[in-house]
């Protein structure tokens, strides 16, 4: 069924199964996953704001909003202020970009206004019985310009997973933190990570390894060939492990160009086990 005020053709809900788990996308709440269930148990903060949306085409906050395409300078909506956040694609209706399979789905959004160059963004998730893979990729127009442009996912793991057992724990290893400056922002310095809680940006130079664990319920690994990862862990109900190709203001401070024939791509795969 086709939610009213969307596009036709894009679908409220599609539901993967491999196995015991369960995935619930929603194309027309741009393409985030609305629910990930293992054998029953969820394991996403659930509500239209929260699961795990995507972000694109930038991640975390740009300053002021503004970001420069070589001579070019443009404004972003603020919607953090001071600041732009988490990209355009979290606030659009996406289209099936591929046939849905029982285990498969992929969906597509082309870049408009109030992003300034066009493009596509394609969605592609994998469902495994005991992980699943998601690929994001940002093309340019072929008769385009370049543009820098992110990809990356904001989940809301549950702290807890609600059947009496321990709130979840955090296991990774950075090579550095991103300091933070007053503006919320990266300042450019590189430190040693520092404990939490966190709202920061970590490198991993040989790729995000993050292992969430619910002592003698579940462990889920987050794993990516991305360099970065921001991690939060200032609210009592989720924390977030947030893999994506850069870091938070990287349209100004570490460009990645996407051009027509160069596009951006970048995949995580979560994987679950049960334990205890």
């Amino acid at each position: 069924m086709t939610r009213p005020g969307y596009p036709r053709g894009v679908s409220n809900e599609t539901k993967l199964t491999a196995g015991d788990a369960e995935l619930t996308l929603r194309p027309d709440q741009g393409c985030r996953i609305a629910s990930l269930k293992v054998g029953g148990t969820e394991l996403l903060r659930q509500g239209d704001k929260f699961g795990a949306f995507l972000m694109v085409p930038w991640c975390g906050r740009t300053e002021n909003g503004v970001f420069r395409n070589g001579g070019v300078t443009h404004q972003l909506p603020v919607d953090a202020p001071p600041h732009a956040i988490h990209g355009t694609g979290r606030h659009t209706a996406w289209r099936e970009a591929a046939p849905t399979t029982g285990t498969t789905a992929a969906y597509y959004f082309d870049l408009a206004e109030p992003w300034p160059y066009p493009g596509r963004v394609t969605h592609t998730v994998e469902l495994a019985p005991q992980s699943v893979k998601l690929t994001l990729s940002v093309e340019a127009a072929a008769d385009g310009d370049s543009f820098p442009a992110q990809a990356g996912w904001h989940p809301w793991w549950l702290r807890n997973l609600g059947q009496g057992g321990q709130d979840v724990e955090l296991a990774f290893s950075a090579a550095w933190q991103e300091e933070r400056g007053d503006n919320h922002l990266p300042n450019g310095n590189r430190i040693d990570p520092v404990p939490g809680p966190w709202d920061d940006c970590f490198g991993m130079p040989d790729g995000v390894d993050v292992t969430l664990t619910w002592p003698a319920e579940m462990k889920v690994r987050v794993n990516s060939a991305a360099e970065w990862a921001v991690v939060y862990t200032e609210q009592p109900e989720a924390v977030c492990v947030e893999p994506q190709s850069g870091p938070p203001n990287g349209l100004n401070t570490l460009p990645r160009l996407v051009t027509p024939i160069d596009p951006l791509e970048i995949s995580t795969v979560w994987s679950w086990e049960r334990i205890g």
